[in-house]
This record gives C-alpha cells, structure tokens and sequence, in this order.
C-alpha cells in the first residue's frame, strides 16, 4: 500500500515577490507622470489610477503574506518569472487604455507586452499625437524590460538570497546563468550599473548630435533597450541627422554583446574579451551580412555610402533585435535581403545582451554538434568533446539547446497557421512570427520593412503577444507554467 502527498508551489513566496514587483513597478510609472506634468498634460489620473493600484497591491501582498520558506525552487522561479511579465504587462497597459491611445484592452496589453519584452512593435498609427508622459513610458518599459524585470529586484532588494539563482536562470533570454561573480546580488548589480551607463553615454551623444532632450532619452532607452519604439511616425528618418543615425547604429551592435564581455573590459582583461567564440562570430556575421545587403541594395540609393549607411543601420537593427524601422522611406529589399534579415531574426545577437533571438551561441553550439556528427560517421572510433571558449560543453546543455530549437520551430509552425488565416502575404505572415518570438518587432512586406501590426485581427494579435512573452522567457517557463502538474505534483 502506498500513500500520497502532494507538493504545492510556494504560492506565498511567489506572491510576495510579486508584491515588490508592483511596488517596483508604480515608482517606475512616476517618471511618465513627471514627464506629462513638465509637457503641461494634465490627465494625469492615467498614470495616478495604475500608481494607486499597483501601491495597494503590492504592500497588501508583501505585508500580510508570510512566507514559511525563504526559498526559490526553480519551478517557483519558473512561475514567479511567467506571472511577473504577464501582470507587469497587464498594469502596464493600464495608461494606454485610460488615456484611449488605443480602442480596446487587448491592443493595450499587445502594446505594454511589446514594450516590456523588448519587441517594439506598436498598434499606435498616429505616434505623434500621443501624449508625451504615454510614449515615455513606452520606451521605459522597453528599458525596464532590457535586462529583466525580476534582474531590477534583485539589484534593489536587500532581501535576495542565493536561491535568487534560479529567479536569474528562469529569465534567461538576456542571461545564460553564469555569474560575473560569487555573488548574485553583485552579478546583478554589475550588470545593471553597465547597462544605466551606456543608456547615460548614448543620451549625452545623442543631444550632442542635434536630437531633442526628450527625443534623446526616447531613443537612448529604447536603443539599449533592443525595443526600438520612437516618438515619430517615421523613425528616425525624420530628423535627417547622420550623427544621430550613426551613434543609433554603433549602440544597437554595442548591446548586442554579451554584457559580462564589458565587465572583463573594466577588468582590463581583453585576453578573455578577443578569445570568446560569440563575439567573433557576431561581428563576422554583421560585417558580412552589411557587405552583402550594401552590395544587393546598391541601385536604391544615390552612392555607395547611402547603401553602406542604410545597411548597416537595419543589420544591427534586426541582429540586434532592436527593430528601427528603416531610414528612408523608399527603402526596397530584394529577395536577399530579405533573407538576410529573416536570418539575423532567427539568429538574433549574443547571449548576455539585451537582444533575443535564438542567440548566436546555440547556434555555434548546433553547428558544432553537427559536425561532430558527421565526424563519427566518418571516424567511429574518434572522441572529440565539443568544446566553446576552450572549456567543454555537457551534454546536458547540448540536449537543452536541441530542445529549445524544436519548441522554437514548432511555437513558429502552430502560430504562422493560425496567422495565415488572415490571408496576408506569406512573407509578412512568416516575418512576423518570427520576429515576435525572437522580439525584433518588424515584419518584411512589400520588400521593405513595417514596425506597424494595427492591420491585424484580435486573434492574430493574442498570437503574437502570447509569441512575445514566450520568445522573451525563452519558453521554457511559460510552458512549464501550462502544466497542471506544476502546481500540484503528485507523489507516492
């Protein structure tokens, strides 16, 4: 005979973090209400309503709730990470819907979750006419979302503890896990002060190039970000400003490295910095793909410096998964490079940076694999470890990263059918997917590029969000979250 028990999720630990999260997230909500104030936009209850509730919230939640184990296991990790981007971007899209930039609650949480994600595609046709405190916290929450959510608690909490692991490991589409130091806390906190300190130097750079003081902040969150928003109908296009458009194009490929590469260029290691895999794969991939779409693109513009400049500017935008919308508005993309840009939408940048995107480190890794393979079949006897960085793989992470290719490719197939009932051109249908998934937020149409999803239905956008906040997470904790089994596992 055999008895039952039954394992539940922490429910009390998890509620309590998310009770910071919304204390975390009304303080960030401040600064758009400051902004609307400076700008003389006086319907602040759009921001003062979300503070009101968010505050409520979360003290309710972290003063009444007394959890008996300080302790994350990873499927709590798993679940307070699914549930803190899912509620964020519900209470995020509480100032679009009060301030009625968008007609219903579904476009404003398709939005809030564009912006948190970092995928930057927007519902908003008529940007310019938007309140200037809604489009700062747009681009915020693109700011907020570029290293994490949960990385901003654990940077501010005195209360994180070393099962705080498994929070950095559960939202692992900017991070692979690996701490810079012993110590979580300080990791986090590194990566937080270089992160604020390129988001300090392109802003400084941008208001030297010419660019607004608003416009410049814009811009810079959502540069470092990898998010993309603008506050102009037409990008970037619209100031005419190659200073700005080269400082734009130079961060977007700076955030696409892999953060803990700068901590070692503090250090003043650049040994370790020159040696790492990634990185030299990334700037190959970009130099090349640039050479390519200059050349493909060389009878759109007037010189080759034109073809160079446009190029380069929408390479590192999708490699970078930052997604700016092009330059110019008679961009035209041929076929290769469309495919060029359908690449760099898979592929996406570096593990470690704020861009999504498979990652160019799995896709080394998959690279490796395979021809480790077909080594085999060729040498049977032969034993070679797959190694990165000089240091060998396990097989577990090998396993791991297959995996991780196959819900990729099979989350892509299910939502492009469901997409595809629109009846829209193929390519924009399969731009699209993809990039909600690896968070680029443009799509290829009519050979060029849009940043504009508002032509879509009700049901093809709760695809796309669904798409985003997976792709963000990297899978993983969203389906795990689906199970049943997760919240209550039975054991005998």
């Amino acid at each position: 005979m055999t008895t039952e028990r039954y394992i539940y999720m922490n429910y009390p630990l998890i509620f309590k973090l998310l009770g910071n999260m919304f204390k975390i997230e009304a303080v960030f909500m401040v600064f758009p209400l400051v902004v609307s104030l400076v700008y003389g936009e006086y319907n602040i209850i759009i921001f003062i309503l979300p503070i009101i509730i968010l505050l409520a919230a979360g003290f309710s939640m972290t003063l009444f709730i007394k959890p008996k184990i300080n302790k994350f296991a990873l499927k709590d990790a798993f679940a307070a990470a699914a549930l803190t981007w899912a509620l964020f971007s519900f209470f995020g899209a509480l100032p679009f819907y009060l301030s009625g930039a968008l007609k219903n609650f579904a476009d404003c949480m398709f939005e809030s979750i564009a912006g948190f994600t970092t995928t930057g595609t927007t519902l908003i046709s008529d940007i310019e006419n938007v309140g200037r405190g809604i489009l700062f916290w747009r681009s915020s929450s693109v700011w907020i979302g570029g290293v994490g959510v949960l990385m901003f608690m654990m940077a501010v909490m005195p209360s994180v503890n070393a099962s705080s692991i498994n929070l950095f490991r559960a939202e692992s589409t900017s991070f692979s896990g690996d701490k810079i130091t012993p110590k979580i806390r300080e990791t986090v906190k590194i990566i937080y002060f270089i992160y604020i300190a390129l988001t300090v130097l392109i802003i400084i750079l941008l208001i030297i190039s010419g660019l607004p003081v608003y416009d410049s902040f814009i811009h810079a969150f959502t540069t470092v970000g990898s998010g993309g928003f603008s506050s102009m109908n037409k990008g970037l296009a619209v100031y005419n400003n190659p200073a700005a458009e080269i400082i734009i194009t130079v961060f977007m490929f700076l955030v696409g490295v892999n953060f803990t590469l700068y901590y070692f260029l503090v250090k003043r290691n650049l040994r370790q910095v020159l040696k790492d895999e990634e990185l030299r794969y990334y700037f190959g991939i970009v130099v090349i793909s640039v050479i390519i779409m200059t050349i493909n693109v060389s009878g759109v513009f007037n010189s080759v410096g034109e073809s160079l400049k446009h190029s380069a500017f929408q390479v590192t935008s999708v490699i970078s998964t930052t997604g700016f919308t092009p330059l110019s508005d008679v961009y035209f993309m041929p076929s290769l490079s469309q495919f060029i840009v359908l690449f760099l939408m898979f592929t996406g940048c570096c593990a470690g940076s704020t861009g999504g995107g498979i990652k160019i480190v799995r896709v080394i890794l998959i690279l490796k694999t395979a021809r480790a393979e077909i080594n085999k079949i060729v040498h049977p006897k032969s034993v070679k470890a797959i190694t990165i960085n000089g240091k060998k793989i396990d097989d577990e992470i090998i396993t791991k990263t297959f995996v991780l290719l196959f819900l990729y490719l099979a989350v892509f197939f299910i939502s492009a059918v469901i997409v595809s009932f629109e009846g829209k051109d193929m390519m924009l249908t399969i731009s699209s997917v993809i990039s909600m998934l690896s968070n680029v937020g443009v799509g290829i149409t009519q050979n060029s590029i849009t940043g504009d999803f508002s032509s879509f239905s009700i049901l093809s956008k709760i695809v796309f969000s669904f798409c985003m906040i997976i792709g963000r997470l990297e899978f993983f904790p969203v389906l795990i979250l689906l199970r049943p089994s997760v919240w209550v596992e039975k054991k005998s």
